[in-house]
């Protein structure tokens, strides 16, 4: 198949790669920051550079109830993507944008949509379901659908690897932990859990999201305060979590420098941050009946030893323990002692892999139902590749 190029929209950056046959990175390219423009200069030329003998899998954010797996992209589909915005206001409009940039630079390119909410998808019942009226519920589709699915997809297949366990055979709970933030029970490879719900908003304290807050709360400040929606919304999304709580940008590098310099807003940020994950860690534990691995990913989870150990430190009774000499590793690694009931892992984010992975499964299953391969102008790519490459 021709190398897939995968465009990973985020609410502030853009990164693009290209995979081949054997997932090699032979090509890659980070906006940083990106403005949501699709013709940004710097993402039309690397797309100028791959030609039409590419494919290509876009990362979208939310699919709503009708994308439960990866598709092929149309018009149709680009509406649906669009009506979603609503729910996803930071991410929907950056993929778009990916996806309009690449089909003008490419029109011949097959483009497939992966989803994040795709995985968790098939939810049981009792955790995807809200005890909301069920007329609600019915009306306006309300559900848990979960986010960050392509990369707890992707973590959990590769703790499994790495422990050379097959993943049927596993429960394991992977922490996602970025910018923003989410947890996933995975059990026998399916997503049987997770923190996010409806929106992002939900379950972990993130960067600048809130995580779940009492929605008695919101009514309150909407009843009796002279706070609109709009500023509810808006102080949810982008002024809360990390950086209200400490006034600061929400980057848990500047939360670190500040906790260690002594200040108190950022000890307690920090406090707050950790309840909420070994809290959320042991629901999703719960969600299984138990808990053999537990992986950590994201740029906090594989570059901050000291909150791995930190959020350890408060999960022993469910049977972690790390190993301290190990706990350094910020790659595909083991950290946790061998001897505990629990196995503790680092794995680095590849969001890219998972979409490589879904965007030739599409493909190859297209190609099967018309009986014939699928027609791709084959360019010659040599010295067309970007030079900078990303982890």
């Amino acid at each position: 198949m021709s190398p897939v190029l995968v465009v990973n929209a985020g609410s502030t950056s853009l990164k693009l790669s290209v995979l081949d046959d054997a997932d090699t990175l032979v090509g890659a390219c980070e906006v940083d920051p990106w403005d949501g423009r699709p013709d940004n200069a710097e993402f039309a030329a690397f797309l100028a550079r791959q030609g039409n003998g590419v494919v290509v899998g876009h990362r979208v954010v939310h699919g709503g109830s009708r994308f439960r797996s990866a598709v092929l992209i149309d018009d149709s589909v680009i509406a649906s993507i669009r009506e979603l915005t609503d729910l996803a206001p930071l991410h929907q409009p950056r993929a778009l944008a990916g996806i309009d940039a690449v089909r003008r630079m490419l029109p011949d390119a097959p483009a497939v949509a992966c989803f994040d909410t795709a995985f968790h998808a098939h939810l049981p019942g009792a955790a995807a379901t809200y005890a909301l009226p069920a007329e609600w519920n019915s009306r306006f589709g309300l559900r848990r659908f979960g986010f960050h699915g392509l990369s707890h997809s992707y973590a959990g297949r590769q703790a499994a690897r790495l422990l050379g366990r097959d993943e049927a055979d596993l429960r394991t709970v992977t922490c996602h932990l970025g910018g923003g933030a989410s947890l996933a029970a995975i059990q026998g490879g399916r997503s049987v859990d997770t923190t996010m719900g409806f929106t992002p908003l939900e379950g972990l304290v993130m960067a600048t999201r809130s995580g779940s807050v009492d929605p008695g709360l919101l009514m309150w400040l909407l009843q009796h305060t002279d706070l609109g929606v709009g500023d509810v919304s808006r102080g949810l999304e982008q002024a809360s979590g990390l950086a209200g709580l400490t006034g600061g940008s929400g980057d848990m590098r500047d939360v670190r420098a500040a906790q260690e310099a002594g200040s108190a807003e950022a000890q307690l940020a920090i406090e707050v941050y950790l309840h909420r994950l070994r809290r959320e860690v042991a629901a999703m534990a719960a969600a299984m009946n138990g808990l053999d691995a537990l992986v950590f990913t994201g740029g906090i989870g594989e570059n901050a030893p000291w909150l791995r150990a930190a959020a350890a430190d408060g999960l022993g009774f469910l049977g972690v323990r790390l190993d301290q000499s190990r706990n350094g590793a910020t790659a595909d690694a083991e950290i946790g002692d061998r001897a505990a009931p629990v196995r503790v892992l680092v794995v680095t984010a590849r969001e890219d892999l998972e979409v490589a992975r879904q965007v030739r499964a599409v493909l190859d299953a297209g190609t099967r139902a018309a009986g014939r391969p699928l027609s791709v102008c084959h360019a010659d790519r040599s010295g067309n590749l970007s030079s900078r490459t990303t982890d």
